[in-house]
């Protein structure tokens, strides 16, 4: 044992040494999980002699990626200073999946400089379509997106999904699809889904190209490995090829993500596929409180399991679990953050300590209220995202079409923005026009019949527009990325326009810095590109910041002076974090369990999320429910959750109930607590 697997557990370690062969880590919350992948690409790089470039780490988020190969790198100077970690490969399934596409553009069919698709674009390609097929005013693009997405997730054709469709509304999406999938091809451009379908059809496809990248990965790690959807799962088998040489990290009691696509269910393939799977099991929780252990175990046992584990920790019980009743909402909201300041007091602790909980977005409005009122800094996840706003957009819609023409969608956003006087019916005669020569709207803007459709002011603004774009597309090959960027925003006079615009002239400047921001980091993105021996023209930047949007919408929000703040969010968002002191609030019928979700598989979904929910506290749990409430404009009476019964009754005081009296002191300072608040609410403060 040298002296880093002497900081391991016999578990860690145990999951750590395998290098061969399929190993399954299973990770309980708070078990080290993070900690195990990179002391094991460590380990693989520096004990193993295998190269950096060979290694591979795969998980699910931006932020995951950068922190893992953060970690990576500061923990490989204990194993060995002299082994570089120069051609790691740690990233998104995305982020893999359009490195695949760039490198085998030809094979695909697509052309230099494709533009990656958001939900915005692909919802206007689906309205178009809609329209264009008459459908009933009725329908909503978002289901239908939303279906297309679930086949190519489950690798379903356009074609196979036509034939398996027996009602008119999925016959109708089938061939709605088809014509979607038509439409990306001709603007060469791809979504979010095609990022992992494409290179599992490349790879299915071209046995020279499976060969050569199985045997360029030669380990694969997956974090969150309960998350992966049918293409994800697809695509691990084919890139690790018959060596299997995999880890996959995971918990299936994490798993709350079924509404997108995660199927937990591929833990089990994962040991039918890989009859040699060896299974480690991380239950040692180093993060909780026994007490919050026992709880979370008690609740999820009620679950049916693929593999059985139970998590236990070194740390004392601590603190009773506390539930407590509140006769409404805003009682709910108020109780709550008077409790908060309570055992602020108490505990001699900060507010970023704190952490409130809630299923459903809606329920944060009265506890911010609450909060604000109080004057306690919060910090609420969820809110604009840099990407979002409308001058990033029209900015990176401009940057889309500079390295891809073709690309309709960020035609239409720019073309008249500013206004160049190209109006709606121009735009409906221009892509009726396109349309039948099959060409895109860039193209089709210098075909000289189009003359004799449009306006002589609308065709001579557009033609001035198609020429320059055209200009400035020629530059992208070969003029720095920012620069370039810089020019197009200078010389559409952007600045001008959101003067124009804007309510205010001190909005327009705020809005114009986040432009300069945006050509900022455009220009950190290239150049960190160009040290990675990565493409670093526009168009490849921006399809790199395009697909950095996509995957993390809450990547450039400020870190600002609320790391002293009160942390608010669902419980979704809430998965991976940890705080010392949890409200998990709102723990009613069909709001946790929500309403939706009433069925077998959705109560067990939404008893993982309560785990998810009670895991995240290191110290303290407090919980709460309303005996009234109101939904929709009417008043009902809600049941406590069923997960309160669940939790062991020894291990949990519920207010208002016998034998459970607080301590004179902590009755003396919750009672001044709510007193001080009362005079606050009063006093309109």
């Amino acid at each position: 044992m040298n002296a880093i697997s002497a900081t391991l557990n016999p578990a860690q370690r145990a999951a750590i040494e395998r290098t061969r062969g399929a190993t399954l880590v299973l990770a309980g919350a708070g078990s080290g999980k993070t900690r195990v992948i990179t002391h094991k690409i460590a380990h693989m790089l520096c004990n193993e002699q295998i190269s950096a470039h060979r290694v591979c780490a795969v998980t699910f988020t931006n932020k995951a990626a950068r922190e893992m190969k953060e970690r990576v790198q500061a923990v490989m100077p204990e194993y060995d200073r002299n082994v570089s970690t120069k051609g790691l490969v740690v990233s998104t399934f995305h982020s893999l999946g359009l490195r695949m596409i760039q490198r085998e553009l030809k094979t695909l069919g697509l052309r230099k400089g494709f533009s990656i698709l958001d939900g915005h674009d692909t919802g206007a390609i689906v309205r178009d379509l809609m329209k264009q097929s008459g459908a009933a005013d009725n329908l909503e693009a978002g289901p239908l997106l939303h279906q297309i997405s679930n086949w190519k997730s489950a690798l379903i054709t356009p074609d196979l999904a036509e034939q398996q469709s027996e009602e008119e509304l999925s016959l109708f999406t089938a061939r709605l699809y088809r014509d979607y999938q038509r439409l990306l091809r001709a603007y060469n451009a791809v979504d979010f889904d095609d990022l992992v379908l494409l290179p599992v059809e490349l790879l299915r496809g071209h046995t020279d190209i499976r060969n050569k990248w199985q045997h360029r990965i030669r380990h694969l790690l997956v974090d969150e490995y309960q998350d992966t959807n049918g293409s994800q799962y697809e695509l691990l088998k084919l890139l690790i090829g018959p060596a299997g040489n995999l880890t996959a990290v995971g918990d299936d009691d994490q798993s709350i993500y079924a509404w997108r696509g995660a199927q937990p269910e591929n833990l089990l393939n994962l040991k039918q596929d890989y009859p040699q799977l060896e299974l480690v099991k991380l239950e040692q929780n180093y993060r909780s409180t026994s007490r919050i252990l026992r709880a979370a175990n008690t609740v999820i046992d009620n679950n049916p399991h693929i593999f059985d584990k139970a998590l236990w920790s070194d740390i004392a019980d601590g603190e009773m679990l506390r539930v407590i009743p509140t006769r409404n909402a805003e009682d709910e909201s108020f109780r709550i953050v008077s409790e908060m300041i309570a055992e602020k007091i108490r505990l001699g602790a900060g507010y970023g300590q704190f952490a409130i909980l809630y299923r459903s977005n809606f329920q944060a409005r009265l506890f911010e209220s609450a909060l604000r009122e109080r004057n306690i800094p919060y910090r609420l996840s969820g809110g604009q995202s840099f990407f979002e706003k409308t001058e990033i957009k029209d900015c990176m819609a401009y940057m889309r079409l500079l390295g891809n023409p073709d690309d309709d969608m960020a035609f239409l956003r720019v073309v008249n923005t500013p206004r160049r006087e190209i109006g709606a019916v121009s735009l409906e005669k221009l892509a009726n026009f396109a349309r039948r020569k099959n060409m895109s709207l860039f193209e089709a803007s210098f075909e000289r019949e189009l003359e004799d459709l449009l306006s002589a002011r609308a065709y001579s603004q557009l033609i001035q527009f198609s020429e320059w774009l055209s200009g400035l597309a020629d530059r992208v090959p070969d003029e720095p990325a920012a620069s370039l960027a810089r020019r197009a925003i200078e010389e559409i006079q952007y600045d001008e326009w959101l003067k124009e615009t804007a309510s205010s002239i001190p909005v327009a400047e705020k809005r114009y810095e986040n432009v300069l921001e945006l050509i900022d980091w455009i220009d950190r993105t290239a150049e960190r590109r160009e040290i990675e021996n990565e493409d670093n023209t526009l168009s490849d930047v921006v399809a790199h910041l395009s697909l950095m949007d996509i995957l993390d919408r809450q990547k450039q929000e400020k870190e600002e002076e609320e790391n002293n703040a009160v942390e608010m969010m669902t419980l979704h968002a809430a998965k991976g974090l940890e705080f010392d002191y949890v409200y998990l609030v709102g723990m009613e019928e069909e709001l946790l369990p929500h309403r939706n979700s009433m069925d077998e598989a959705g109560i067990e979904e939404e008893r993982r999320l309560a785990y998810v929910g009670i895991t995240r506290a290191r110290k303290t749990l407090t919980m709460s429910y309303c005996k009234r409430r109101r939904r929709f404009g009417e008043e009902y009476t809600p049941e406590p959750s069923r997960f309160l019964d669940e939790l062991p009754t020894a291990d949990v005081r519920w207010e208002g109930k016998e034998d459970q009296s607080m301590s004179a002191e902590e009755q003396h300072q919750r009672g001044q607590s709510h007193l001080d608040a009362l005079k606050a609410m009063l006093a309109g403060k």
